[in-house]
Parts: structure tokens; sequence; C-alpha cells
């Protein structure tokens, strides 16, 4: 990315760069390097008996003393000099497989429950019995990171350390029930911590900490910031932007939203990357919906924690503060997955002597004759990169069959019966409706690559979202438009899948 020097006189701007992990602090690598593996391996051994506080009897639990804190920090400076993401990986799965529940007292005091229930006993008996149940599930590792987030910077270690245990499992650096039970663990500790109440809503403006503009600007992952210009864009005239922070990290943003204020639901970026001079003073006659257009995840660590949904009620909240007359909320969403979906329909169609199940005769023989080639070979090299774009007659004929697969991808294809396409997912949940499907509305390199240039609007209906959520959720029923609708009836008939 590029920083703008010259033309920005009043502030001092580093150049943009992409987002690169904290420095971490030095610390003692106990023989890594002149003993080896086998010495670091025994090294994480002797530091996690030492760090990780033993469970106490049930009877002690409330008596015994919480570890010395110097246990707790020795973890802490211990992890933080393992520079290498295969060492942290290791640490973590010896911390998963050695030190979560206990089996043994867990099949004890099952049997203890059970066997309570086959007799008649006091209620207050059976349910002292599923409490001891409940302390023996509790793994040896959550008293550790308990006691971490009690310690300064404590709670943001963890994140980060779950950001890196999120990273090894993709990585295949670790892997295991133990380790998926840790982030668990990990996670609703998480979510307890950053629960709405500790959320603090903040605005970014062009007049916020460098810091914050800078982590906006790294953070941003549904359409990349060119440079401080179309940041300041971002932030500027009929645009919003929002983030929540921790009480303990006021101004260190975790999840951020932007949103475009504008005279309608628009079908395109193009109409919310319009460029509005920077001294514009907004005219609030002219503002009649609000767009959330981008919703980005600053601290990784967090993934799977309920944040972005609470960030848009509160952003509503605080648009209606300050726009009483604005009543139309909606998205411009990507649809990520749908080209990769696609590819892997016309693939398997191809391997099957060239059966075609989602064209029609005509769209076939007119795909043919304008690509030279059979429908499912050539639309899987030419849907593969953006060039295809650059055709109007193949832009024209594919608008057809694609809109109509794009509205079965985002309604019909299924995951444990909901959306399979993770915005999707998120918005239906939200209690959004799916509303209209919009071809080439996003027209870059990574909006053609990754979705063939559709967007979709998620339109929210505020007094009928309640509604709407508890529909999905429960039944999962997906509210459409007629537009939606209309598109995937022409998908049913038309396609033979």
């Amino acid at each position: 990315m590029l920083g703008l020097r010259s033309s920005l006189t009043t502030r001092c701007f580093p150049t943009l760069r992409l987002p690169r992990r904290p420095p971490r602090p030095p610390v003692l690598r106990l023989l890594t390097v002149q003993s080896g593996v086998g010495a670091l391996g025994r090294a994480m051994d002797e530091l996690l008996h030492r760090a990780v506080p033993a469970t106490p009897s049930y009877e002690l639990r409330e008596k015994t003393p919480a570890p010395a804190e110097g246990q707790c920090a020795d973890f802490v400076r211990f992890y933080g000099g393992l520079a290498d993401a295969a060492e942290r990986a290791e640490l973590l799965g010896r911390l998963a497989q050695g030190f979560g529940v206990d089996h043994g007292q867990v099949a004890e005091q099952s049997a203890g429950v059970l066997q309570l229930r086959q007799q008649p006993r006091e209620a207050a008996v059976l349910l002292q019995a599923e409490d001891r149940l409940r302390y023996a599930l509790v793994p040896r590792y959550r008293g550790l990171f308990h006691q971490i987030s009690k310690l300064d910077g404590g709670v943001r270690f963890l994140v980060q350390l779950r950001a890196d245990l999120l990273e090894a499992q993709a990585l295949k650096l670790v892997e295991g029930p133990h380790v998926r039970e840790m982030n668990g663990v990990l996670k609703g500790m998480l979510s307890e911590w950053f629960s709405s109440g500790f959320l603090n809503l903040e605005r970014v403006t062009w007049h916020s900490p460098c810091e914050v503009l800078q982590r906006v600007s790294e953070s941003e992952a549904v359409h990349p910031i060119k440079n401080w210009m179309d940041l300041k864009r971002r932030v500027g005239p009929y645009k919003r932007c929002y983030f929540f922070s921790h009480c303990s990290t006021p101004e260190e943003p975790l999840i951020i939203l932007h949103v475009a204020l504008l005279s309608e639901i628009p079908s395109n970026m193009q109409a919310i990357m319009k460029d509005y001079p920077p001294s514009e003073t907004e005219e609030k006659n002219k503002i009649a919906a609000a767009i959330f257009y981008s919703l980005s995840l600053a601290q990784q660590g967090l993934q799977g924690v309920e944040l972005g949904s609470f960030l848009i009620k509160r952003v509503v909240k605080e648009l209606q503060k300050e726009f009483p007359h604005v009543g139309t909320f909606s998205s411009l969403s990507p649809i990520p997955g749908f080209t990769k979906w696609l590819l892997g329909l016309l693939k398997s169609q191809a391997k099957e002597h060239g059966r075609n199940e989602l064209f029609t005769d005509s769209e076939s023989k007119e795909i043919s004759e304008i690509t030279g080639g059979l429908v499912n070979e050539t639309l899987k090299v030419i849907l593969s990169s953006n060039e295809w774009i650059k055709s109007e007659t193949l832009v024209r004929v594919l608008q057809g069959p694609l809109m109509r697969l794009c509205a079965w991808y985002l309604y019909g294809e299924k995951h444990r019966g909901y959306a399979l396409n993770p915005a999707a997912h998120f918005h239906l949940q939200n209690g959004a409706v799916m509303w209209r499907i919009n071809w080439m509305a996003d027209v870059s390199l990574k909006g053609i690559t990754g979705s063939c240039g559709l967007m979709v609007n998620y339109r929210y209906f505020l007094e009928e979202t309640a509604t709407n959520s508890t529909s999905y959720l429960s039944s999962k029923n997906i509210k459409a438009s007629e537009q939606v609708l209309s598109l995937v009836a022409q998908f049913q008939k038309n396609s033979k899948l």
C-alpha cells in the first residue's frame, strides 16, 4: 500500500503497511539453540507443571489460595519468547493434551450422579453431586487462563494466544480433539469477557489518532484501502466508521463497521465509493438510507465471539439519534465462496462426460459460440480470472444464468439446514431479509474472482428483525424478496441438480 507524503502537511502519517505481529518480549530460550528441540520440550513441560495450577479437591476449592502471580507471568514471558509458530503450537498442544480434564474424576462423579438418580434422595444431595460433576469437567488449563486474565495486559495476551491457536490449527501444526476442546474453552471465556456490557462504541474520523486510522486501514478485509486519501474518503462526508473497543483497551479496535449514507439502497460499490469533496457539508435531506458495506474483525483471536451483531445494533441506534428521519437500513455484501462453489459444479459436471445441468440449451449454445468450446470446460477457465468481464457479449450472456445460480447458492445451499454462505448466515440470523442480488456490483479483481462481480443487499426492517431471526434460527426459514425467490424458481426450472 502507498502512503501520501506531500499532500498531507497538517499531520504526520506513516506509510500504510501490512499488518504484522507485535514484537515479542525478550526471554531466555532455555537452551533451545544450544541443546536442540529436546531441551525446549523439557523446558516446556517444566514450565507447564509450574504455571498450570493443580485442581483443588471439591471441598477445598474455595479455601485454596490462588497461584502466585509470578507463575502465570512466567508462562506469558516464555510464550512471548517463542518467535516460531511451530514452537508456539508445540507448547499449546502440550497444554491441551496434558492439562485438561481428569477423566477418572469425571467417570467417578458421573457414576455417583447416576446412582443417586436411581435412589430416592433429597434434592440437595443430587444437586451437590451434579455440582461435583460440573467441577470435575473443568480443564486445568482454564485456571491458568483465568489467572492470566488478571495480569496487566492479560486479556489482550489471551486474544493473541487464541489467534495463534487458530492459525496453528489452520496450518495443521497442531490437531486433535484436545486442541479443539481448548479452543472452545478459550472462546467461551473470551465471549464472557467481551460481552456487550464491556464494549465501547467509538467513531472514527479523519481527526482520530493516527494509530486508530492505521489499524482501521490494516484491518479492512472486505474492500482493501489503497492509500491515505482512500481512507480519508471512507471517514469523510456521507460516510461513518465505527468500532468496538474493550473497556480495558480504549481506542483499540476489535471489530470495525463502515457505513455509507445515501439516498437509496445501492446496487453496486461505485455508488458507495463516490468521491465527495472533503470540504462538502452533508445535507441531511439527501440521506434516506444507511448502508453497511464492510465489517472487519481487527483481532483474529475473537473469531466466533459475537461482536458483529452487537456492533450493527449499536450503530443503528447511533444513526437513529443522528438521523431520526432515516428508516432504511441495508447492507451491500460480497458473496465469498460463490465462484469456488460454481467452479466446483462445473468441474464435477465436466468429469461426467460433459454433462450440463446448469444452463439451458440456448444458453449453452450461445456461450459455446462465444468461447469456442464446451460450456463447462471453457467456463472453468474463464471464470478463474477477471478477463471475461472485458467482453460485453459474454457479460450479457452470463448475467441470467449466473444470477439464478447465485440466488440458489445463497438461498438453497445449506449447512446443517442453515445458509451455507457465511455472510448470508450472519445477516439472516440477525433478522435481515435477503433483498436483492446485484449484477456487476463489484468489478474489482477481488469481486470478480471471488463472486463473479455479484453482490447482495440484506435489508433490515427494524420492526421485523426479531421475528425473522427467531424464524431462521428455530425453523431455518429464510426471508427473501420476490426478486430472490423469482431467481430461485428460475434455477429450479432450468437446472437439474
